[in-house]
This record gives structure tokens, sequence and C-alpha cells, in this order.
């Protein structure tokens, strides 16, 4: 695959998924029971964080606190949707960044389902039969159900942001706090990856809760290059909270 050759990176860029919600219990109770829809309470947006997934985000808080001083995140951005916000806020308060500070940023938003939000992998293939045959043919990479995105419009979107990246934080150590598709679609954009690879790598494992993507200057044959140092790391505070649940676009049919 090609390398990044750009030099005006940041320092480090962390990306990360947010710790469990509410919603990804929902979904996964849904799912075991055969139900048509996932019962939540909230529009997705708004979906905090479950108690597990607060007890995920101090952990990865203290880890980022724990490391040296000079290898601290100096820049913070999160999606706005609630539990990605709550992942972030915890990282703030305990390296005593104000919450003002901030970057929320609606491209780093989770993927739009469409038509096909809150519905199950079978209430879609009851409801959506079409649909799911659609998705089937043409793959997750390109599918856009009705009033949605593909992976292609998020990566899309994405592109912008890594631009802002290169223009406002060259040097910078920054956290970004998304969703697990977000995190791959930085991997596919970063990583100069073309479909068959993301894909393989998003059908091999689901991105753990609050698990770490890391990126940074490393030394090669053809001297340093910004690139990928490791990916869905749990760090060990956080081993005994991580939990890898089902993948937000699990819904719309086998991966």
């Amino acid at each position: 695959m090609p390398k990044l050759q750009h030099t005006d990176w940041p320092a480090r860029l962390w990306v990360i998924r947010h710790g469990q919600s509410a919603g990804n219990v929902a979904r996964d109770a849904a799912e075991l029971a055969g139900a048509t829809l996932i019962d939540l309470a909230h529009r997705d947006a708004d979906t905090p964080l479950s108690e597990l997934g607060e007890r995920q985000s101090q952990a990865l808080a203290a880890w980022f606190d724990a490391l040296p001083a000079d290898e601290r995140p100096t820049h913070l951005m999160s999606s706005p949707f609630v539990r990605s916000y709550q992942t972030c806020a915890a990282i703030a308060t305990r390296l005593r960044i104000d919450a003002d500070e901030i970057s929320l940023d609606e491209r780093l938003r989770e993927k739009e389902f469409g038509i096909l939000d809150r519905y199950t992998s079978q209430g879609i293939r009851a409801t959506f039969p079409e649909l799911a045959e659609q998705r089937a043919l043409v793959g997750k990479f390109y599918f856009r159900p009705p009033g949605g995105e593909s992976w292609c419009d998020v990566i899309l979107r994405l592109r912008s942001v890594v631009e802002v990246l290169r223009r406002d934080h060259v040097g910078d150590r920054v956290v970004i706090v998304a969703h697990q598709v977000i995190v791959n679609c930085f991997r596919y954009l970063l990583e100069c990856m073309d479909e068959k690879a993301i894909l393989e790598i998003d059908r091999l494992a689901d991105v753990p809760n609050c698990s770490i993507t890391e990126y940074g200057f490393v030394q090669g044959n053809e001297g340093e290059r910004f690139a990928l140092r490791r990916a869905n790391y749990v760090p060990p505070e956080l081993e005994d909270h991580a939990t890898v649940t089902v993948a937000a676009d699990a819904p719309a049919g086998p991966k």
C-alpha cells in the first residue's frame, strides 16, 4: 500500500471509540431476544454511557494521566454524540483540561443509518428484505440505506477533518473520541487502505470500547514518517473494564 508522504501532522494522534453506551446494551438485549426494534429511551445522539462505559472512560483517563507530562494530549476533539463527549470529558477532567476546550465536531458523529435506525438484524431482514438483499450484494462499504450513509460517505466527511489536523494541529498531541466506524474510516485514510483491507480488519474484530488507535512519527528506511503505532490497544488500566460490544452497523446485515 502507498504511504503518507506529508510531514505536517500532529506529533501524536489517538483515535478512540467511546465507552460502552446504553445503546450498546439495548442493542445486545434486542438481538438476543430476537426483537425487531431496539428499545431506546433517547435518540441515538443523546444516548449516554452505561455504568460500565463510565468505568471504562475513567480507566482510559487514568492511562492518559499516567503518561509523562510532555507526552499527554494537548488538544481534545469529540463527536457531539453524548456517549463520545462523556468519554472525552472524563479524559479532560483527569488531565485538568477545561471541558469548554473540547472541540465538538459534527463530522465525527456516528454513521447515519437512515430508515434502518433502531432495527435489529432480524428486524431489517423481516421489514426491509429488499434492502437486506441489496446490502449483501453491494457490501457495507458502498451500501447507503435510504436517509443514511455508506462508509464512503463517512470517509468523505473525515477527509476534511484530516486536513484540519494537518493545518491547525501540526506538532500537537491530539485525542479524537468517536465511534467504531469512525475509527475504522480514519484507519482507511491514514493507512492508505483500500476497501478490501479495511473490511477485512472490520471482519476480524470489533473495536473495543475505549481502545486506542495511535499514530505518530515512526523511523523507517526512508526516514521518519507519520504512521500507525498501535491499533485497538487496550491499556492495562482498562483490561478489567473493556468489553467488545456489538458493532454499531451490525444490524444492517452480516459482516
